[in-house]
C-alpha cells in the first residue's frame, strides 16, 4: 500500500508476504505478525525496517498511515564513585600523568574513564592542553559537587564503621608547619582533648594553607589552624571560623638604625628599607596583605626573598652585612601588642648587630583561626567549638635566646 502524505506506511496481515521472514523485521513489528501464511509487503524490506525502527508496543495499529513516533529516551547510564574520584584527582593534579600516579592506575585507563564520565553527562568537562588540563564551566560545577559527594560518603562510611564497632570517627586537621610553636602546641592539645572526650580520632595533616583554605574548602581536610587576613564574612562557603587571637611579626633591624635606640619603628621607616620576608608561597595571605599595607607608605615597595627560606639566623647575617639598610620580618609569631625588649644577637656577625624591635601601632597583623567545613556532622563541629574555646594564646617569652627557625 502507498504511503499517504509522506507518513509512515503501516503493514497489516493482508499486505506482508510470509516470505519476508520474521527475523528480518524490527522486533516491535515482528511481535504484531500472526503465524499464518497470508502475509505480504508492498515496499522493500530495507525501507520497511527503517520506517519501523521504533513503533512501540501493543496491538497492531489500524491499517493505513500514521505519524512517525518520537524516538524513545535512552536508559541513563550510572555515574560511579570511581568516576568522581578520578575526575577530582585530575583536577587537583592538573594533568593526566600525575593524576594517574596518584590513583595508581595507568594513564590510558584514566583517560578512558574521564571520557566515559563526559559521555554519561553529555558534555566536555576539561580542555586537554599541552600544558595540562583546564576545566570547562561544566567541569568546575561537577568538581565542587564531586568533592561534596565524596566527602559525605567518606564521613558516613566512617560513621557506619563506628556504629558497627570497626573503628572510630575521624577528623582530619591541618596544622601548617610555620605556626608559632607555643600556639601550635596549645591548639593541638585542645583539639586532642576535645576529640578524645568524644571518642573521635584525629588525623593530623602537616601542609600549607593558602588564604582561601583550599584543602578544607575542597574537602581534602575537615578543619585546620591558619591565618585570616580578611573579614570572616568574605570566606567562601562552606567555611566557618573561630578567632583565636591577633598575631604580628617580629621585626629585626640593624643596631645602627635610628629606630634601634627607640625600640620601635614606624611603618614608613620600615617601608624605605630592604625587607627580607617570605617566600610568598609559604604564606600567601599574610605576605600579600602585609605588602599592601607597606605600599601605603611606599608605593613601590616589594619584599626581598630570604637567602635560605628555613633559616632566620642566616637571613639576619645577610641583612647585617647588606650594602643598604635591611630589615628582617618574620611571619606572624607573637601576640599583637606584646612589647619586646631590644636584644642583641648572641653571636658575632662580622662586627654588625641586628636588634629586634616592635612596629608602632601594630599595622601588620594576622588573625589566628580555627577553620572548618560546615558540611561536617554536628558532633564533629561541636568538637571544634569545644577545642576553640580551650585555646587561649599567651604572649611568649621574647627575652630568651631561643629564636624561631624561619623568616616566613
Amino acid at each position: 500500500m502507498e504511503p499517504m502524505g509522506g507518513a509512515v506506511p503501516v503493514y497489516d496481515r493482508d499486505t506482508i508476504l510470509d516470505s519476508v521472514g520474521r527475523e528480518t523485521l524490527a522486533p516491535e513489528l515482528a511481535a504484531w505478525l500472526p503465524t499464518g501464511s497470508t502475509l505480504g509487503a508492498d515496499v522493500p524490506i530495507a525501507q520497511g525496517r527503517r520506517d519501523h525502527t521504533v513503533l512501540g508496543k501493543g496491538p497492531s495499529p489500524p491499517t493505513g498511515s500514521v505519524e512517525r513516533p518520537k524516538e524513545t529516551a535512552r536508559t541513563p547510564l550510572a555515574i560511579e564513585l570511581r568516576h568522581l574520584r578520578y575526575f577530582v584527582a585530575l583536577a587537583d593534579a592538573g594533568n593526566f600523568t600525575h593524576a594517574a600516579e596518584r590513583m595508581f592506575i595507568a594513564q590510558p585507563t584514566l583517560s578512558q574513564q574521564i571520557r566515559r564520565l563526559e559521555e554519561i553527562i553529555g558534555t566536555q568537562l576539561a580542555h586537554r592542553r599541552r600544558d595540562g588540563v583546564r576545566l570547562t564551566r561544566a567541569g568546575a560545577v561537577l568538581l565542587e559537587a564531586s568533592r561534596h559527594v565524596l566527602s559525605l560518603v567518606d564521613q558516613e562510611v566512617n560513621r557506619t564503621r563506628q556504629v558497627a564497632g570497626l573503628g572510630r570517627q575521624r577528623l582530619r586537621v591541618v596544622v601548617p608547619p610555620r605556626l608559632p610553636d607555643a600556639f601550635a602546641v596549645e591548639a593541638s592539645f585542645a583539639l586532642r582533648s576535645a576529640a578524645a572526650a568524644a571518642d573521635v580520632e584525629i588525623v593530623w595533616m602537616e601542609t600549607l594553607l593558602d588564604a582561601g583554605f583550599s584543602p578544607i574548602r575542597q574537602r581534602r581536610a575537615d578543619a585546620g589552624l591558619g591565618w585570616l587576613t580578611v573579614s570572616p564574612e568574605a570566606l567562601p562557603a562552606p567555611l566557618d571560623v573561630m578567632n583565636l587571637g591577633e598575631f604580628e611579626p617580629d621585626v629585626w633591624i640593624p643596631s645602627s638604625h635610628v629606630a634601634a635606640r627607640r625600640g620601635t619603628i614606624r611603618l614608613d621607616e620600615l617601608a624605605r628599607m630592604e625587607v627580607i620576608h617570605g617566600p610568598r608561597t609559604a604564606e600567601t595571605g599574610t605576605y600579600d596583605a602585609w605588602a599592601q599595607v607597606l605600599r601605603t607608605a611606599e608605593s613601590r615597595f616589594e619584599f626581598t626573598d630570604p637567602p635560605f627560606r628555613h633559616s632566620l639566623p642566616i637571613a639576619l647575617a645577610f641583612a647585617a652585612v647588606a650594602d643598604l639598610p635591611t630589615a628582617v620580618l618574620t611571619g606572624p609569631s607573637v601576640l599583637a601588642g606584646s612589647q619586646p625588649k631590644t636584644i642583641r644577637l648572641p653571636w658575632p656577625t662580622a662586627g654588625h648587630d641586628m636588634v629586634r624591635v616592635s612596629l608602632e601601632h601594630h599595622p601588620l597583623t594576622a588573625t589566628a583561626v580555627l577553620v572548618w567545613s560546615t558540611d561536617l556532622p554536628r558532633p564533629l563541629q561541636q568538637i571544634l567549638f569545644d577545642a576553640g574555646d580551650g585555646i587561649t594564646p599567651s604572649a611568649p617569652d621574647r627575652h630568651g635566646g631561643q629564636e624561631p627557625a624561619a623568616t616566613g
